[in-house]
């Protein structure tokens, strides 16, 4: 089985370690070539997952065509900023493509399977998805994540490509429900990260991830979604590891505005990509104009994007009207 990696972060790295250990070949693409030669020559991704040995087998290509050449399997593993681009560079691949990347197309309010559907159009979708951190994952500790898509054959494809002893995949058709899930909870991983730098304590942050899994439910809902997904591991799952990990950058983020930090700076200043940040202005967009009741969505954009004071933030979450539990 050729498997094809399309970003050389930690989580595609982690996943090629997964795909190598079950018996495929492995190419990872990436967009630059110092740091592909890097990992060749030292057999690590030390910008990424530091400390972790990697195949020597592995093949490296700078070039999307030339990479999923051949592949069974493509793992589309960018930011989601950048994914559209990259997938539209598969328009004539015709297996199943994997989406890991955790977002909302803001342009469009798409989940990257959408994107996916748009610009490669021959290929069968498929997201993977749940509770995984990627040093974790590397390094042999046991995770539970579910592979979705709307093919049954993908789904399974996909599950036995990645799954073994210490890393187990469910799967599901509910592709749209999985994906909103990954998006929507790295905003409030965000929120919860602010409840830790406002040093709130435990109760406010279970009142805050509670309340924001019945959010996550609500636009999953209003966007075709399954409502029972929203309890496994791409939505309950993912919350907690998000909300309460040192190793979660979304968490840490919101951590270090709620210490007072402004967004912009730490953003600009981050060697890490924080997707809750750019999904925040996505989900934001997507609540509005489907009318969804999103007030902690609402919040995080106004903190990070409108300069709203996190204190301020949090007093008109709690000073809404009282109401009876969704």
């Amino acid at each position: 089985m050729n498997v094809t990696i399309l970003g050389a972060g930690a989580w595609g790295t982690a996943l090629g370690l997964l795909a190598s250990r079950n018996g495929a070949t492995v190419t990872v693409q990436g967009h630059d070539p110092e740091h592909l030669a890097a990992m060749a020559a030292t057999q690590r991704n030390e910008r990424s997952l530091p400390g972790i040995a990697l195949p020597a087998d592995w093949q490296y290509e700078d070039s999307v065509p030339a990479a999923a050449e051949g592949a069974d399997l493509v793992v589309v593993a960018t930011p989601s900023h950048a994914f559209r681009g990259v997938a539209s560079q598969l328009s004539n691949f015709e297996k199943t493509v994997v989406t890991v990347t955790k977002g909302v197309e803001l342009q469009t309010g798409l989940t990257m399977s959408g994107v996916l559907e748009e610009v490669a159009s021959r290929a069968c979708a498929a997201a993977l998805s749940g509770p995984s951190l990627a040093l974790e994952v590397a390094k042999g500790i046991p995770t539970a994540v579910v592979a979705a898509s709307r093919s049954k054959e993908a789904a399974q494809l996909t599950q036995q490509i990645f799954h073994q002893a210490a890393f187990r995949v469910y799967t599901s058709s509910d592709l749209i429900g999985v994906e909103l899930g990954g998006a929507l909870k790295n905003v409030m991983a965000i929120a919860a990260g602010v409840c830790d730098g406002l040093r709130f304590g435990d109760n406010a942050k279970a009142a805050l991830i509670t309340r924001g899994m019945a959010e996550m439910r609500r636009i999953g809902l209003a966007c075709g979604a399954r409502e029972g997904t929203f309890s496994g591991l791409s939505g309950l799952g993912d919350l907690t590891v998000t909300c309460f990990s040192p190793l979660s950058r979304n968490r840490g983020f919101g951590e270090r505005i709620g210490r007072g930090e402004i967004p912009a700076t730490v953003i600009a200043s981050s060697k890490t990509l924080v997707e809750g940040y750019h999904a925040a202005k996505s989900v934001r967009e997507l609540a509005l104009r489907r009318d969804i009741y999103a007030p902690i969505t609402l919040e995080v954009y106004a903190m990070l994007y409108e300069g709203k004071n996190v204190r301020h933030a949090v007093t008109d979450l709690l000073s809404r009207d009282s109401k009876a539990e969704d």
